[in-house]
């Protein structure tokens, strides 16, 4: 079915490497790259209609003859135009030559933002029709996708009809009578009518199917992956030992209660006769660390390797650091540990690999380089993955892989609700540490308009200069059209413009190579970057104890749950530390769900009001959640098909547990593709 895009007209090796840099390597890629949002045309409104703020249409006669003044760098090309009830400025950026469209007297279906400067509405950079071919298109719904720098919408639009005119109708692989006892569209409908659909109710129809088939597919393999560790002998016989009664006693502080009942779960389960399946689900800031650190510990007494796998290269740095502290601290010299990350030298990796081999390293911590194929572990007993959501199964199952399978702990903080969480892991058993230490100062809220602005500005300002630091999140990399939000790469210059030269502001975003965002990130934990402007990367990452103050832009635009993720990068060290949440809206139900995280820092409160809340109003935009490896699919938006799909692959599992009846051919083939080679072992 795939081919690659350089098969497809219009696209060279310059237009391939920028659909590279979206994800994007051949047609199938291309069908999956779904829209982030939708234009509706609607009728247009009469001048004295529009409002501040928003995106309308106006039918209009031009009054005036264009001219084009230069501000900075820009050309601007204005007129005023007008109908029945009122006139309106119109404003153009760089775009000179429509001066001879706009002739006095044409009339044009004008269609952008409306915006108010010096106390007037005016229409900015819109898009022009003719009456005609306005109509053409109103009612309908046009896809508007991710891009980056050179790859324009109409080109993605382009080729996608282009693939979906020109591919031959995918296979369907759901059996009819599941279609039909779930309500869900035929794939191929689905697929062609998420990109173009011809209105709302089509697009969420497209759209439930899709959602239904990820969630599908994951469960399966996770469902599968469950009996393959079931199944599997452990070989990993452990005792419990002194030195982890010996390290918690001698800690500068105590566990609590939650912690103790946690760790008496994982080392019950280590000394078991099954293989350890465990989920530590706790908040940030709850405790988890130390508990891996344990298990790692105990492993290493019992004569094993022990391994622990995290998302960044800067936490691993940060794990490993933390880990030989503790060591010295305690007095332990039985535990041998190694950094493994992709920026480790080829030299320095030569060298770890032979350690790991040898077994005179026994505890490996790491990102994804723990499982290349370079990698041979000598007895490896534990695998501790940390914030799994952000391997999947896939990885999950490829490191259960190496060897005899291990004992297996998740740690995650991301708080999902436990009928949700029992779905997405039901290959794990699941502990919560739902109690955070008492030494902790819980984090002062507040939430605010735009107008508060100046005022947290000095705020941030004070607490820099009493030698804090701090986060500023934005949900955009860079400026895009139709998305009124702030963005990094501006936000960063206008603050540097605010704030004393003394004060170090500096960007960082994931388009920036891994390097580079590793380099910010060490040089804002080393406290020589004052203020961060961030995209969400630093959700998941680093500790900066020193950092008190996170204020949250457009925070509108995230979902609870990832608001509260973000505010748990502060509050971390012994100073007080704040949340600002920036409305840039004025919706009540907005203020309503941010006023949620106002009264609570209880992360699974939050999830479950967050469930409560969502709407299909949620379901465009920046996406809610960012969980798990879901392109269109949202763990808290979509519940109730994560719910359905759940009930589906029990029945199908239930009849057929290897997906070897006819009925189940399609789907087998199309949960290999998803798994690829990683499920090859499970004998499907």
């Amino acid at each position: 079915m795939k081919k690659p895009l350089r098969e497809l007209k219009g696209v060279g090796e310059k237009t391939e490497k920028l659909f590279q840099r979206v994800g994007i390597a051949d047609t199938d890629d291309l069908l999956h790259y779904y829209p982030r949002n939708y234009e509706t045309y609607e009728e247009p409104k009469e001048i004295a209609a529009l409002e501040e703020g928003t995106v309308a249409s106006v039918q209009a006669t031009v009054m005036t003859g264009a001219y084009v003044t230069q501000v900075r760098n820009l050309q601007v090309l204005s007129v005023t135009v007008g109908d029945k009830s009122g006139k309106l400025p119109v404003a153009w950026f760089n775009m000179p030559y429509l001066r001879s469209t706009l002739k006095k007297g044409s009339v044009f279906v004008f269609r952008g933002r409306i915006v108010k400067k010096q106390g007037k509405l005016k229409l900015e950079h819109p898009e022009i029709f003719t009456p005609a071919a306005y109509q053409d298109i109103l009612h309908s719904m046009q896809p508007v996708y991710n891009l980056t720098a050179g790859l324009s919408n109409k080109t993605i639009v382009k080729l996608i009809q282009q693939v979906l005119k020109e591919q031959p109708l995918q296979t369907e692989y759901l059996p009819d009578g599941m279609k039909e006892r779930y309500h869900l569209a035929d794939y191929n409908y689905a697929v062609q009518t998420i990109h173009f659909p011809g209105n709302m109710q089509e697009l969420l129809t497209a759209r439930k199917r899709l959602v239904f088939d990820e969630f599908l597919l994951f469960i399966l393999a996770v469902q599968l992956l469950k009996e393959k560790t079931e199944e599997a002998e452990n070989v990993f016989h452990m005792k419990p030992v002194w030195t982890t009664e010996q390290m918690i006693e001698n800690l500068p502080y105590a566990l609590t209660g939650a912690q103790k009942n946690v760790w008496h779960e994982i080392e019950r389960d280590l000394c078991g006769q099954a293989l350890m399946s465990r989920l530590v689900q706790g908040d940030v800031g709850s405790g988890k660390t130390i508990l891996a650190f344990l298990a790692m510990v105990m492993t290493v007494e019992n004569g094993y390797q022990a391994a622990l796998m995290v998302p960044t290269e800067v936490l691993a740095r940060q794990h490993f650091e933390a880990f030989t502290k503790l060591m010295e601290e305690q007095g332990i010299t039985s535990c041998h540990p190694v950094l493994l990350t992709g920026s480790t030298t080829a030299k320095e990796k030569r060298q770890i690999y032979g350690e790991i081999a040898s077994k005179e390293a026994d505890i490996i911590i790491g990102t994804h380089a723990l499982i290349q194929e370079k990698v041979v572990y000598n007895n490896l007993g534990l695998v501790i993955t940390d914030e799994q959501h952000r391997f999947g199964v896939k990885q999950r199952e490829a490191l259960t892989t190496m060897g005899n399978p291990p004992h297996v702990l998740v740690m995650s903080a991301t708080p999902i609700p436990r009928t949700l969480a029992i779905i997405l892991y039901g290959d794990l058993d699941i502990s919560v540490i739902d109690e955070l230490p008492a030494r902790r100062l819980p984090i002062k809220n507040c939430v605010v308009g735009t107008s508060y602005r100046p005022k947290a500005y000095a705020f941030i300002e004070k607490q820099v200069q009493e030698g804090r630091q701090a986060y500023v999140i934005c949900p955009m990399v860079e400026e895009s059209e139709g998305l009124d939000a702030e963005n990094v790469l501006d936000y960063s210059r206008k603050l540097k413009e605010v704030l004393p030269d003394d004060i170090t502001v500096v960007p960082l975003h994931g388009k920036m190579k891994p390097k580079e965002k590793n380099q910010i990130m060490d040089a804002f934990a080393a406290g020589e970057i004052k203020v961060l402007v961030s995209t969400t990367v630093v959700e998941v990452g680093v500790n900066v104890p020193n950092a008190t103050v996170m204020m949250v832009e457009n925070a509108e635009r995230f979902g609870l749950a990832q608001l509260h993720q973000l505010r748990g990068r502060v509050g971390r060290g012994e100073h007080q530390s704040y949340c600002i949440f920036m409305q840039g809206n004025d919706v009540q139900e907005t203020s309503k769900r941010l006023e949620i995280l106002n009264k609570s820092n209880d992360g699974f409160y939050i999830a479950g009001e967050d469930l409560k809340l969502r709407g299909p109003g949620d379901l465009f935009g920046i996406r809610q959640s960012g969980l798990m490896e879901f392109k269109i699919g949202d763990i808290y938006n979509d519940a109730d098909i994560l719910k359905k799909a759940s009930e589906a692959a029990g029945e199908i599992l239930c009849l057929d547990s290897d997906l070897s009846l006819p009925q189940h051919g399609a789907l087998r083939e199309k949960l290999l593709s998803y798994m690829k080679d990683d499920l090859q072992n499970l004998g499907l």
